[in-house]
């Protein structure tokens, strides 16, 4: 039994900033009337009196990259290999145990948008919620851009996870992360900028790119993480199970007990 269920996704929408307008999803609604002739098909003659209030289906045709909404991304997105050299699972292929774990809350809303949190950021995070990490809880990252969403920077937005905060959590057997964040990593403009000034290809995706060392799965694009407290939940992300895929779209929520 549980006594409250918190929701950590966003919508599914149109005219919301989610994502950069060329990978924005798209939705075209179709409701009861409209669809009428599509029903019609399956039963000629048929005539919208006959239906109870002249109803057919309400229906939805969507366009979407499987990085649209609140999803869950595989090893494959990041790279073709993980745990050095094993070839990277897919989403279809993510074992579902990692899906349903405890969940652990690092609040990192204090930092500016475009850093890159550190190990040493993550052990102190820790220390100050007086948190022991477990294999297999899922760590979940607070960061200002769940205060954006739907606002103009959210894209921009928040804090990014550099490969040696990733690595931290991936050796104490995290297997499952997440950010309320368009991306894991820090945000691309800032990344760039960095690049630019020191010619390090090295930070460019640096935390999505800890997975060819240590497999792992992370969800980007969660939400109403300030809700929750530091520990003593468990989340749920099971994603959609699409064959191949570098990510699936899920309902994560927060359950307690």
């Amino acid at each position: 039994m549980f006594s409250k269920i918190i929701d950590l996704s966003i919508y599914l929408e149109n005219d919301v900033i989610s994502d950069p307008p060329a990978f924005a999803p798209k939705i075209h609604y179709m409701n009861h009337k409209e669809s009428f002739s599509r029903m019609a098909q399956f039963f000629p003659g048929l005539q919208p009196g006959d239906l109870p209030d002249g109803e057919a289906w309400a229906v939805e045709k969507v366009e979407l990259s499987t990085h649209n909404g609140t999803h869950l991304d595989a090893p494959w997105h990041f790279a073709s290999t993980m745990n050095k050299g094993e070839a990277a699972i897919t989403i279809d292929q993510v074992p579902l145990e990692w899906c349903m774990q405890p969940g652990v809350k690092l609040d990192f809303r204090h930092f500016p948008d475009g850093y890159v949190v550190q190990a040493e950021d993550v052990e102190a995070e820790l220390r100050r919620i007086g948190h022991a990490l477990a294999p297999f809880e899922i760590v979940v990252i607070n960061t200002r851009a769940g205060s954006r969403y739907g606002q103009p920077d959210f894209v921009q937005a928040g804090c990014g996870m550099g490969y040696g905060a990733t690595m931290y959590l991936l050796e104490r057997g995290v297997r499952v992360t997440g950010t309320d964040a368009w991306s894991w990593d820090a945000p691309f403009q800032y990344t760039a900028e960095n690049y630019k000034r020191d010619k390090d290809p090295a930070i460019i995706w640096e935390g999505h790119k800890a997975g060819r060392d240590i497999g792992y799965c992370h969800l980007e694009k969660l939400h109403n993480l300030e809700a929750l407290p530091h520990d003593g939940f468990t989340i749920s992300c099971f994603p959609a199970k699409v064959r191949g895929g570098s990510a699936g779209w899920t309902r994560a929520v927060a359950i307690f007990q």
